[in-house]
Order: structure tokens, then sequence, then C-alpha cells
């Protein structure tokens, strides 16, 4: 019997408008996620380790402040997995509008924070216990996201609607970072009595927007589909292990050159600038920003152009790319005295690397996954990636730094490896454009390549 036609045959100008509406509902609530992770990162480089970490010693203070920050890392695949069987189950829609809520109101609910000068140790346990509740819930934030994007595109438009959650991730930075470079020029009192918290109150606008844009919006065509099939309960924990290990293995293989490069960019390099080259303090956040900026835009490119040739090509390039970019990147780096030669390479390694690693990215893992096992299977791999590659990375180039007396080769050999790691894996990996979302086996997953259904 022949498969129905897809909904966006069915009823193209209704689709069109629930596409623009999904996209939007995707890119806002990725953005709120790394807009709080953001947050959170700058703050504690610049006030927890003062009025929340209390020491002596101030180092001491901030490495206590950041040890917060990677336990919010730690704990995002017990939430991908917690969440992700819940999309599977449940629905994508009621998973999406359930993480934006835990995220946004626990990062509300940090700008009320009281300091340690109050309350003495309750101070650091109630944050701690915010940010293990923010990082369980973002844990399936972007992997719902790019699911719900994914499955409600037209097939042969899924590389481009998939990018929108990547787009928000940026958009996420760029808000937090400019609301800090905002608020940081209060007085010095003024912004660590009170200034702080405005940006995490702010955040409240964002979920509401979101919140009212998540209600409106439908189903996955893709789920409810699946959800019909009477022979097709959701995939128990253990057959998701077991029969969806290839994809698993891929998606962690592949995320891992994306997270080292774009953390290197993002969170490395502006310390490395400083501490050092010993160069302006100004000079990192100015490139980081433009360079945030230019990744917004090449992002959908290469998600649309993954529906041109396929996801594969597209993303070995970004990792055949960031691997023979590395040395150049540290080299330009190493001999700029300006934020213009900075802010150049920055700009290369983020917007052509990782733009052509991370654009494809919603559909590429999307279509690894059989319609019932989807979200468990991306939402906790993405997550153990990005627990693993992600959020150490700062912390190894830090010490390969040190190991190296203050060269910067040892990290990009570090890049290089990871590069390598995740071209094998997308090289041996399934080119996937053109898969039917609706599935519900990995055999009939695999055996719809190419057919572009839904």
């Amino acid at each position: 019997m022949p498969e129905a036609p897809p909904q966006s045959a069915q009823h193209p100008e209704k689709q069109h408008r629930e596409t623009r509406k999904v996209a939007a509902a995707t890119l806002i609530g990725s953005a709120l996620e790394w807009y709080d992770f953001y947050l959170y990162g700058t703050a504690a480089a610049l006030v927890f380790n003062r009025i929340i970490f209390v020491n002596e010693d101030p180092l001491v203070g901030t490495m206590a402040a950041f040890a917060a920050f990677a336990l919010g890392y730690v704990i995002r695949p017990l939430g991908g997995l917690i969440f992700g069987r819940l999309g599977d189950r449940l629905g994508r829609k009621y998973v999406l509008v359930l993480t934006l809520m835990i995220m946004g109101i626990s990062t509300v609910l940090m700008a009320f924070l009281p300091t340690y000068a109050q309350v003495g140790i309750w101070a650091p346990i109630l944050l701690l216990v915010l940010r293990l509740v923010q990082g369980i819930g973002a844990g399936a934030e972007f992997g719902g996201a790019a699911i719900f994007s994914v499955e409600h595109a037209p097939p042969r438009k899924r590389g481009l609607q998939g990018s929108w959650p990547a787009v928000g991730v940026y958009l996420g930075l760029l808000m937090a970072s400019g609301a800090f470079a905002i608020i940081t020029q209060l007085p010095e009192e003024d912004f660590l009595n009170w200034g702080w918290r405005i940006p995490f109150a702010s955040s409240i606008i964002v979920v509401i927007v979101a919140l009212v844009i998540r209600l409106k919006i439908s189903e996955t065509p893709a789920f409810t589909e699946a959800s019909k099939e009477q022979h097709a309960p959701v995939v128990p924990l253990r057959d998701v292990f077991k029969r969806e290990w290839r994809g698993i293995l891929v998606l962690i293989g592949t995320q891992t050159p994306q997270n080292v490069v774009a953390y290197v960019n993002l969170t490395f390099i502006a310390a490395y600038i400083t501490g050092t080259l010993h160069l302006a303090t100004s000079i990192g956040p100015i490139a980081v920003t433009i360079a945030t900026a230019t990744t917004m835009v090449t992002l959908p490119l290469f998600g649309a152009l993954s529906d041109k040739i396929g996801r594969k090509p597209v993303v070995l390039t970004g990792i055949g790319f960031s691997a023979l970019f590395a040395f150049p990147y540290f080299l330009i780096i190493d001999n700029s005295e300006t934020a213009f030669g900075i802010a150049v390479a920055v700009t290369i390694s983020l917007g052509i690397g990782v733009g052509a690693m991370f654009g494809p990215q919603g559909a590429y893992f999307s279509e690894l996954f059989s319609s019932r096992a989807r979200f468990t299977g991306l939402a906790f791999s993405r997550e153990v990636a990005g627990a693993i590659s992600g959020g150490f990375t700062p912390l190894i180039a830090v010490a390969l730094v040190a190991a190296a007396g203050g060269q910067s080769w040892l990290v990009a050999l570090f890049m290089v490896v990871a590069c390598a790691i995740g071209f094998v894996a997308t090289l041996l990996g399934p080119e996937t454009r053109g898969r039917s979302l609706s599935v519900s086996t990995p055999e009939a997953l695999r055996a719809s390549t190419g057919s572009f259904v839904d």
C-alpha cells in the first residue's frame, strides 16, 4: 500500500505557515537555552566567585564557580535521557514546552539568589540546585528543537529548517554577551549588588514569547503518523542502545570536532589572548562577537547546501577544513596584536568550519534514528558528546598550553585529533538525506534512504 503524501503536499499554504512558526519557536527556544548557559558562564567569572562561592583565595572561588558550570554539562545527558523518553512516548511538543519552562524558571530564580554574606553556605547550595535543574532541562532542548524543526519540514528542506536551532545557539550567545556588556558599565558596587541580576531576570521575556509560540504549533506529522501504527510501541530503552547503536556512535563521533573547535573559539581563546598573549581584554569579546554574528548567517546556508548535495559532504568539508586550519588559526592569532587579525581567524574558524559541521546537524542527526527512538537517541547521544568533548575542552586547552610552555601547538594538534575522530565517524556513517522520518524501525529507516518521503 503506497504511503500517504506528506503533509506539505496536502496543504502547502498551511504547511508553509506552520513551518515559519516552527522555525521561530525552535530558534527562540534554542536561543533561550544558550542565553541561560552563557549567562551563567559569564557570571561565574565575574560575580559568583565573589558573592556566592566566597573564599579568601580568589582562585578557589573562581574554580568553585566553574566547577558548578561544568556540573551543568555533566548532568545534561540525564536530561536528554529523561525528556528524550518522554518525547518519544508523549510527543515532541509536550517536551519542548516542558523543557522551556524548566530552563526559564531556573534561570529567572537565579536572579533572586541570596549572597553568601546573607545566608552563608545556603547560597552556593541553592545555586548548585538551580544549575542542576537548568542542566536537566537543557539536556533535551536542542535535540527536541532540531527534531521538531526537521519533522515539520518538507523533505527537501530539512537541512535548512533544521539549522534554525543552531542559529538560536549563536543568537543566545550574542544576547548574553550583549546583556553583560551593558550591565558591566555600572559602578562595580552596583553591578555586584543588583546589576548582575537583571540579565537573569530578563530571560522571563524570552520564556513568555517562546511559550506563546510553542503552544500554538501542532505536533509533528512524523510523530503523529508513527503513533497511529498499532504494532509500533515506543522502543524499550535497552532496544534504543541495542538496535540504534550505529546512529549513537556516528552522532557522538561527528559531534566531537564541532564541540572542540567551537569551545576553543568561544571559551578558551579569550583567556588565551589575555592570559598568554597579554593583549587587551576587549579583543577576545570583540572577535567572538563578530564571528558569532557571521556564523548565524553561514549556518542556514550550509544547512540548505546539505539539502542539495547531502549531509555527509557538507559535514566532512567542515571537519576537514577545521583540521587544515587549526595550525594557521593559531599562527594568525599568535602574530596578531589587534582585534582585526584575531577576529579574522575566529570568524573563519567558526563561520566556515563550525558552520559546515553544525548547519546540517539538525537534519543529519534526526535522520540517523527511527521515529519511536529518535528523541531518546539524539538527545542523549548529543549531550554525552557535549559533556565529554565540550565541557572539558577549555580545561584541556589550558593544560596543553601550560604543558607546551605557553605555546599553542598542542592545542592545534588537539583540534586536529578531534577532527580526525569526527571525520572517520562521519565517513563510516550513512548518508541520510531523503530518509523517511515516520518509519519505526532502523531497518525501514535505512531502506528509505534517498526516497524523499515522510
